[in-house]
């Protein structure tokens, strides 16, 4: 291909002719993100909730953590993935580089931090808002938590963007 204008017009040939490789990748490529985010969340919001909620010795040193794996570099991650999937690596029987499963294993370690930290900044926020009332209800930590999640829902305050 000699000019960008080729290369344009190729690719919306490909995509106007609904073309099955073309729709098979961008078909993977939702899957494995959706997954990984998927498995982020599950990850990130109930350590997200861990910290807003609980006042543990360490605590401080895992927000400044999680805090700071908001801005690994991808290639890290993806490094670091290929180094514990190759066959030298640890995890290298298992025969998963160069699959989808390790492209979410590395989305997964990607997203976790961002939902972790967010979903902490605003869990804390509603918690500290409503502290009285769950007191004055009776409330346990976890329904506290439920409470919580539960009105940032009505706030328009979501957890995951």
């Amino acid at each position: 291909m000699e000019s960008f204008s080729e290369a344009f017009t190729s690719a919306l040939q490909l995509f106007l002719t609904a073309d099955t490789t073309l729709w098979g990748t961008v078909a993977l490529s939702l899957q494995v993100s959706l997954t990984a985010v998927f498995f982020a969340a599950l990850i990130g919001i109930p350590l997200g909730a861990l910290l807003a909620i609980k006042s543990f010795w360490g605590r401080p040193v895992i927000i400044v953590v999680i805090n700071a794996l908001m801005g690994l570099p991808p290639v890290v991650v993806g490094l670091c993935v290929y180094l514990m999937l190759s066959k030298a690596g640890p995890l290298g029987i298992l025969g998963l580089l160069y699959t989808p499963t390790a492209m979410i294993i590395a989305q997964t370690l990607l997203i976790a931090p961002i939902i972790a930290a967010l979903s902490r900044t605003i869990l804390k926020t509603l918690h500290d808002e409503y502290k009285d009332q769950f007191a004055s209800f009776r409330l346990n930590q976890y329904q506290a938590v439920s409470y919580t999640h539960l009105r940032a829902h009505e706030t328009g305050r979501n957890l995951v963007c």
